[in-house]
């Protein structure tokens, strides 16, 4: 792992850069935990950002704050994004982000659970996570 892809598994949130069709970048603010040598994001398997992934696995990250503003100056990480669908991965990525997170994990989750409800879905929607490894 680079010393910048180290720093940005300390941080609250990272601004995720994933890339459309036409090059236009989509910054979305992320929770990230370190795996071993890589930095995982966990998220909805529907996601915009999963299919942008899908479809060209270069992204970018950095620091950024909860709301996703970047301050000025802040250095831009290449990094190669990888889908991984595994039970054992959003597992343990799930344990991970509680072990950092704490409460706030723990509230995400509840919410996960009434959206479900207030749609009256019997299953919950499908998580991955996304492995990120430096370029």
């Amino acid at each position: 792992m680079t010393a910048s892809l180290v720093t940005l598994g300390d941080e609250r949130f990272v601004s995720l850069t994933t890339f459309r069709r036409t090059g236009e970048p989509v910054a979305t603010p992320v929770w990230v935990v370190r795996d071993g040598a890589t930095l995982v994001v966990y998220t909805v398997a529907e996601s915009g950002k999963v299919g942008r992934i899908r479809r060209d696995a270069h992204v970018e990250l950095r620091a950024c704050d909860r709301r996703g503003r970047v301050a000025e100056g802040t250095p831009v990480v290449p990094a190669t994004a990888v889908v991984d669908e595994s039970a054992e991965g959003v597992d343990l990525t799930e344990r991970l982000l509680r072990a950092k997170y704490g409460w706030e994990f723990g509230g995400i989750r509840l919410l996960q659970q009434a959206e479900r409800f207030v749609r009256r879905s019997t299953s919950p929607r499908t998580r991955v996570v996304l492995r990120l490894t430096p370029m």
